[in-house]
C-alpha cells in the first residue's frame, strides 16, 4: 500500500476546463495535455497556483517537488529573493522605455566578460528569438542559404528550425535544411559536398538531448572535429544553449566542451524566469548581426537585464555548474537504486545536471510513463518525455524526499503487474 496518498485536482481540472473555453488546447504546447505528454490524464495537475525554491503548488493546494523547474528558467529556485530584489528595484525606476536603459549596456558587458567566446551580446525574449537571429546573421554573413542540423534537434518553432510534417509548414520553408546523425564528421563532409558549398550555418545543442530518447553527451574531440570542419568550409558554428547554458559551465557549454562557437544561444537560466533571451558573438559576425532588421517592442526592457545580472552573478557564487553536478549525481544514483529494489532498470543519461530517465523494462515507454504519472500523483513532478533540471534550491532533504517517493511508486507499479515479475 502507498504511503503518499494520491493528489486529487478537482479545482485544478476546472480551471483547466475554463481555459479551454478561451484559449486553444487549454494549455498549449508541451506544457498542456494535447500533445499526449502526460498519461494518464488525471495524475497531473495542469494549472499551478504559486512557486517557492523548489516547489510549486496546484490549485487544489498540492504540492509538487519539481524537476522540471518550469522547463528550465528556475535555476536558483522559484521566488529567489535576490533576483526578485534586483528586478522590482529596476521596476520602480523604469522598465519598458523609449530609449533602453543602461541596464542593457552592463547586462552585455558582463554576457561578453562571462560567456568564453562572446566578444558581443544581442538581447531578445525568448530562446526561438536567439536561435532564429543567430541563423538570419549566419545567412548575412555568408551569403549562403543552407542550415545543417543534428537529427533529433529542436530549436525553436519559427518555420526554418521545425520540419515539413508540422501543421502549417510549408516545404519550402524547410527546404534549405539539412538533417545528418549526430557524432558523424564523414556525413558532415558528405552534407557539405551535396549542398555545393551553400551552407551557411551548423546549429546544434552542446549534445544530443532530444526528447523521448536516450541523452548521449558529446566529446571534447568530436566537438574539435565539427570545429575544423565549420572553420574549413566557411560555415557559421551555432550552439544553441537555451536549454544548457549555465549550467554546464558558467562561460558556455562549448567552453565546457573545449572549443568556440561563432554564436552561442541562451536563454532559459539566464534570468531565473524573467523573459529574455541572448545571442552572444565572435568579432567577425558583428557587422553581419548590425545589419539584421530584428528586433521587438519589448526586447529592451530593464527589468529582465536587472534580474539576469544577478542572477548570472549569484550563478557564479555559488558555482552551480560544481552544484548540479553533484545534486544531479546523488538524485540519480537515488533513483536508480529505489528502481532496483522493486526489479527496475532504470536508465540515466545525460548530463547529471540535466538528467534523462527511463524505465527501460519496457521499450514501449509505457511502463516508464505509468511510474513517472505515480510520482507526480504523490508530489515528485518529473516527466516522461524530457531531460530533467536541478536548481540550486535543491537540499539534501529534497533529494531524500524524491527518492522516497519515487521508491513508493515503483513500488505500486510493480503490484500493479505481476505478469512482469517484479514482485516475487
Amino acid at each position: 500500500m502507498s504511503k503518499y496518498p494520491e493528489y486529487s485536482h478537482e479545482k485544478s481540472r476546472a480551471w483547466f476546463d475554463r481555459a479551454l473555453k478561451v484559449i486553444p488546447s487549454g494549455v498549449y504546447g508541451h506544457l498542456g495535455p494535447s500533445e499526449g505528454l502526460f498519461l494518464p490524464l488525471e495524475k497531473w495537475p495542469l494549472i499551478s497556483s504559486r512557486a517557492e525554491g523548489t516547489y510549486f503548488w496546484d490549485m487544489d493546494g498540492n504540492r509538487y517537488l519539481d524537476f522540471m523547474c518550469a522547463y528550465g528558467p528556475n535555476v536558483l529556485g522559484y521566488g529567489d529573493p535576490d533576483i526578485d530584489r534586483a528586478a522590482m528595484e529596476q521596476l520602480k525606476v523604469g522598465n519598458c522605455t523609449t530609449a533602453p536603459s543602461y541596464k542593457m549596456v552592463e547586462c552585455a558587458e558582463l554576457l561578453v566578460d562571462t560567456v568564453a567566446s562572446a566578444d558581443w551580446a544581442f538581447f531578445m525574449k525568448n530562446g526561438t528569438d536567439a536561435t532564429t537571429f543567430a541563423n538570419l546573421t549566419a545567412r548575412a554573413a555568408t551569403g549562403r542559404k543552407k542550415t545543417i542540423f543534428l537529427r533529433g534537434y529542436y530549436h525553436g518553432n519559427q518555420p526554418w528550425a521545425m520540419k515539413a510534417d508540422y501543421p502549417g509548414i510549408l516545404p519550402e520553408e524547410v527546404a534549405n535544411n539539412i538533417v545528418v546523425p549526430w557524432f558523424d564528421i564523414p556525413a558532415l563532409e558528405k552534407a557539405w559536398d551535396m549542398a555545393k558549398g551553400d551552407v551557411a550555418a551548423l546549429i546544434a545543442q552542446p549534445y544530443d538531448h532530444g526528447n523521448f530518447s536516450d541523452n548521449r553527451p558529446a566529446s571534447k574531440e568530436y566537438w574539435k572535429a565539427v570545429r575544423e570542419f565549420c572553420t574549413k568550409h566557411g560555415i557559421v558554428l551555432i550552439i544553441d544553449d537555451v536549454r544548457t547554458g549555465f549550467r554546464l559551465d558558467i562561460a558556455g557549454s562549448d567552453h565546457f566542451y573545449g572549443f568556440e562557437a561563432d554564436i552561442i544561444c541562451f536563454c532559459k537560466a539566464l534570468a531565473n524566469g524573467y523573459n529574455m533571451s541572448a545571442a552572444c558573438g565572435k568579432e567577425h559576425l558583428r557587422a553581419a548581426a548590425s545589419s539584421l532588421s530584428y528586433t521587438g517592442s519589448y526586447w529592451m526592457s530593464a527589468e529582465p537585464f536587472a534580474a539576469c545580472i544577478a542572477t548570472i552573478n549569484k550563478m557564479k557564487a555559488l558555482d552551480v555548474p560544481t552544484m548540479f553536478r553533484k545534486l544531479g549525481i546523488q538524485l540519480t544514483d537515488g533513483l536508480r537504486e529505489a528502481g532496483k529494489a522493486h526489479g527496475f532498470d532504470l536508465k540515466v543519461s545525460g548530463e547529471p545536471a540535466l538528467f534523462y530517465l527511463r524505465i527501460a523494462n519496457d521499450d514501449s515507454l509505457m511502463l516508464h510513463q505509468e511510474w513517472v504519472a505515480e510520482c507526480v500523483s504523490r508530489g515528485l513532478f518529473i516527466t516522461s518525455h524530457h531531460n530533467h533540471f536541478i536548481n540550486a534550491a535543491v537540499t539534501g532533504a529534497d533529494i531524500a524526499l524524491a527518492v522516497d517517493i519515487a521508491d513508493d511508486a515503483f513500488s505500486v507499479v510493480a503490484q500493479r503487474h505481476p505478469e512482469m515479475g517484479f514482485i516475487k
